[in-house]
């Protein structure tokens, strides 16, 4: 079974946010780790070189692959900024409708930036996530 190539790494979370070359958007990076980091009550680690994820839990699918993955996290893409919720935005649509200019994907929420976006409704989708993923992770 393959291994997941995205592994939790000693890389620094403070270099890799200080070389983001947008002062925007490298100001917008530190606000979404601060509300992760409050949210998961996890200090930040480096996932691969441009994930920046919170907290972490363990896996099995039904097909039988398992690994370790983080509460959740983000990385400043070209395009966007990209949150992944891993515990999922289906049943958020009152806040993804308060939240303003965004795009979803399965688990993911890509925006462009903070200034476009309503930050309670981002701090509830990020709190609403852990807690969700939190909850069906509990054996």
């Amino acid at each position: 079974m393959a291994e997941n190539k995205t592994k939790a790494t000693t890389a620094s979370v403070r270099e890799f946010l200080d070389a983001i070359p947008d002062e925007r958007r490298r100001e917008d990076c530190r606000a979404l780790a601060e509300m992760m980091r409050k949210a998961t009550r996890a200090e930040p680690k480096m996932w691969g070189p441009g994930i920046v994820g919170f907290g972490d839990y363990h896996y099995v699918h039904d097909s039988g692959r398992e690994g370790d993955w983080f509460l959740a996290g983000f990385s400043p893409r070209k395009q966007n900024l990209t949150l992944y919720l891993m515990g999922g935005l289906s049943d958020q649509d009152r806040l993804l409708a308060k939240l303003g200019k965004h795009k979803t994907g399965k688990g993911c929420l890509y925006i462009d930036a903070l200034a476009d976006i309503d930050l309670a409704a981002l701090r509830e989708l990020i709190q609403q996530s852990v807690q969700r993923l939190r909850k069906a992770t509990r054996k």
